[in-house]
């Protein structure tokens, strides 16, 4: 190579060189604009967070809850169907086009009989009944934030693609996520993003248990029960004698399945003889073939019950949710944002309101500082995956991965009053903008980085193995709307 070549080339070659290194000071600065941006927003959404927090909306009726979701992204330029999937409350927001598509997944119902004041004792609020015992008030808000901040990105030109944040209703025992994906919701995703309330900051790759719930309905003849109890045949004893078969059933199943009931109707005075009553029966067990098999018992049992009582029964499926399927590409993404954003620090009044909340535990709690601290990444453990989420059916859709943040005082366990206090004061709020911090980061990832989308591609599909069909748990049903009535 003559010399007047050689200087050219080798300014090429440099250039060639640095363009990795240029390419990630780019990200680390909108990764900072990210933090900094949606921090200065934290008064904003911890009020909108405390709005759904009052609300305290169930299942399928979080119709205020939506809305103002839903508004908040359309003021921000997001466009947003609403009533997606044959359900009132559920909404898909959009911004962008092409390639990639990130979908960001938001939830924001209560559970009912947890209604709880923001105070360290337990306190229910007059004229409530449900209450944010999960945290889906931050949830929904924090994946609202998360998804404005990458709208903001590139809407300044500084990334490209596509991003959608799906309004997901009704997660506690209506499945309302399998009926967006059965309806193709995400089938043009790359990759979807959530994240959970909890008393740490954590990404984890354990799994959770696939699920069928349903309510068993026996009808009976009424009767006086004093006068004339031979007239009658009590839907009660039809109920009582499912669970009784349902509790002898528990020694000849695998042992880490899960059965629980709960009576929802069982008549309304002693002298009467019931001619209805229902229970509400949940089915868990890590494998679906298994969760399959013993609800066709249980259900058998119903039938076993009414024949020997003298009553008829029906059932509804109600929900049914897949296990987890994680993806450890993204998990180490999310798992290195999370670490850059850190924990949630307390003052010293926040503290002493920590102190009081774990006073009230029957248990020593890990200590309050635990909550300012971000875990090292969980691989799966023995015992991991006793609950169930919708979000499981979405993971076995496209490739899904989620955080936990500490919006409770460390300890407390989820679907309790001590939850619901905590959600509704700066802890809660604090914890939220973790989790929406480190889902904007882990976007900024997803689009600046083809190859980081392609390897998590690569993983989902050896994960779910080349014969996998996606079949939904719950059949062909329309959603349940009513399930929470």
């Amino acid at each position: 190579m003559k010399k007047n070549q050689l200087f050219p080339a080798c300014m090429a070659y440099l250039l060639w060189c640095s363009l990795p290194v240029m390419a990630q000071k780019q990200t680390a600065a909108l990764k900072q604009t990210a933090i900094s941006d949606l921090q200065s927003q934290y008064d904003h959404y911890k009020q909108t967070a405390l709005q759904i927090w009052e609300y305290a909306e169930v299942g399928y009726q979080e119709y205020k809850s939506a809305a103002l979701l839903a508004q908040t992204l359309r003021s921000s330029g997001f466009s947003v169907d609403t009533g997606v999937a044959g359900i009132p409350t559920a909404f898909v927001a959009t911004y962008g086009s092409g390639k990639p598509v990130i979908g960001i997944l938001a939830e924001y119902d209560a559970l009912p009989g947890l209604s709880q004041q923001a105070v360290p004792e337990k306190k229910p609020r007059e004229g409530a009944s449900a209450g944010h015992a999960c945290g889906h008030h931050l949830f929904g808000t924090a994946s609202v934030a998360a998804g404005i901040e990458l709208k903001k990105l590139i809407e300044a030109g500084k990334l490209k693609g596509t991003v959608k944040v799906y309004g997901c209703p009704a997660e506690e025992g209506g499945s309302g996520k399998v009926y967006m994906v059965r309806a193709g919701l995400f089938n043009d995703v790359d990759a979807v993003l959530h994240w959970h309330p909890g008393d740490r900051n954590g990404v984890s790759l354990g799994r959770s248990m696939a699920n069928i719930s349903a309510k068993f309905r026996f009808h009976g003849l009424s009767a006086h029960a004093a006068a004339a109890p031979e007239k009658g045949r009590s839907a009660l004893d039809g109920v009582e004698a499912m669970n009784h078969m349902v509790n002898m059933l528990r020694e000849h199943i695998p042992s880490s399945t899960r059965i629980h009931y709960v009576i929802t109707s069982g008549g309304k005075a002693p002298n009467v003889v019931p001619d209805f009553a229902e229970v509400y029966y949940y089915v868990r067990n890590r494998d679906r073939d298994i969760v399959r098999d013993v609800f066709e018992r249980v259900v058998n049992a119903a039938k076993g019950a009414a024949l020997g009582t003298g009553t008829t029964m029906e059932y509804e499926i109600t929900g049914g949710v897949y296990d987890m399927l994680p993806n450890r590409t993204l998990a180490l993404a999310m798992h290195k944002n999370l670490q850059q954003v850190g924990g949630v620090p307390y003052t010293p009044g926040e503290k002493a309101f920590g102190e009081k909340i774990q006073a009230t535990f029957a248990y020593t709690p890990p200590p309050i500082s635990k909550a300012g601290t971000v875990d090292t990444l969980q691989a799966e453990r023995p015992g991991d995956g006793g609950g169930s989420t919708d979000v499981a059916d979405v993971s076995w859709t496209v490739p899904t991965m989620g955080l936990s943040a500490a919006t409770w005082v460390p300890g407390t366990p989820a679907h309790s009053w001590q939850a619901v206090a905590a959600g509704g004061t700066d802890i809660g709020a604090k914890g939220m903008m973790v989790a929406a911090k480190t889902i904007a980061l882990t976007g900024i990832d997803l689009f600046t980085d083809p190859a980081l989308i392609q390897k998590a591609r690569a993983e989902f599909l050896q994960a779910k193995g080349p014969g996998f069909q996606y079949k939904a748990l719950l059949g062909d049903r329309p959603p349940a709307l009513n399930y929470r009535k």
